[in-house]
């Protein structure tokens, strides 16, 4: 069986599987062993430290597939806002042609792309936005749902009821976003009329992701339960794994009087957070997490993993086509 979807037929790809654009997850050698296997690789444009870094990145990629990828860029809110156009241009001058966007006021950055023939897949999570972005011309839309790891939005709607929305209101094809790391999980976002699936926190844990082998560990060992948002009172919810740190600052959150950014700034650290992944340690500092590591339980690379779901995907669907439905005698 082939999964044949208005995904897969957008974007020339084999598995209607998009891999999250993660912080320093989203390098060359994850995105390049994505779309090698089928799906959709993306890069992150933030990891990279400036808009040429990208350009390099981009060809290091191309050297190592030559298939379909796409870059991420995240609309941050910051007093000092990073070179998104600088990054936006560099992009399309190497010839990407896939975009993830994410993040607020995305509007310019939509109409850039769209002139120049690319096509766009923007993240939301409610679906006001998404109806937003669609009419600012979107190609795909990515519908996040509250088990997603990093920022799930502020309405905690969780990704059954707001995917079966999405169908109800949306005209471009969306994919299903936070908590899907396997055959089921990609299997029941078609079913709710999503066009695919966006993994982060399974790619993360793979032979290519850049991360230290430690942190996979973690992962394969941990539980649904593992996982906390922080944030919250600040009205900025980042799913994270539960470790020391982040436990910290949820108690810095809950004092009486609540908490400023400035209380808890150096604990959740970009920085500290990078170090996590670069020297194993998971206390180290925030990572990012969703609560699909419970349905993590090895390491496989892109090639197996994404083998795997295609072939377990039609087993689930030719088992729901045995299905069988007694109709009552009148």
């Amino acid at each position: 069986m082939v999964l044949v979807t208005p995904l897969t037929k957008l974007l020339g790809i084999r598995v209607p599987i998009v891999q999250g654009g993660m912080q320093w997850v989203g390098v060359p050698q994850l995105a390049a062993a994505v779309s090698e296997a089928g799906g959709l690789g993306i890069l992150t444009a933030l990891t990279q430290p400036s808009p040429d870094a990208l350009r390099e990145a981009i060809r290091e990629t191309r050297r190592r597939t030559s298939k379909p990828f796409g870059v991420n860029i995240t609309l941050l809110p910051s007093i000092n806002p990073p070179d998104y156009e600088g990054y936006a241009r560099a992009a399309v001058e190497e010839g990407v042609r896939i975009f993830e966007t994410a993040g607020n006021a995305p509007g310019p950055l939509i109409k850039f792309f769209k002139s120049q023939g690319c096509i766009v897949i923007h993240k939301c999570t409610t679906i006001r936005h998404a109806k937003s972005a669609e009419k600012h011309g979107v190609d795909v839309l990515s519908i996040d749902g509250f088990e997603c790891a990093g920022h799930p939005g502020e309405e905690d709607m969780g990704g059954l009821v707001l995917l079966a929305r999405a169908a109800q209101e949306l005209k471009v094809p969306f994919i299903a976003s936070g908590g899907i790391a396997d055959a089921r999980g990609l299997a029941a976002a078609l079913a709710l009329g999503a066009a695919g699936a966006n993994m982060g926190t399974r790619f993360m844990c793979t032979v290519e992701s850049p991360i230290h082998h430690n942190i996979k560990e973690t992962i394969v060992k941990s539980k649904e339960q593992d996982t906390v948002h922080i944030f919250r009172t600040l009205h900025n919810t980042a799913r994270v794994y539960k470790n020391k740190i982040s436990q910290e600052v949820v108690a810095i959150e809950r004092r009486p009087g609540g908490a400023k950014f400035e209380d808890i700034r150096d604990l959740v650290s970009g920085q500290r957070g990078k170090k996590v992944y670069e020297l194993g340690d998971p206390d180290y500092g925030i990572w990012t997490a969703g609560p699909a590591i419970g349905l993590i339980n090895d390491i496989p690379t892109c090639q197996n993993l994404l083998s795997r779901i295609e072939k377990e995907v039609e087993g689930i669907v030719e088992g729901l086509s045995k299905t069988v439905v007694v109709k009552a005698k009148l």
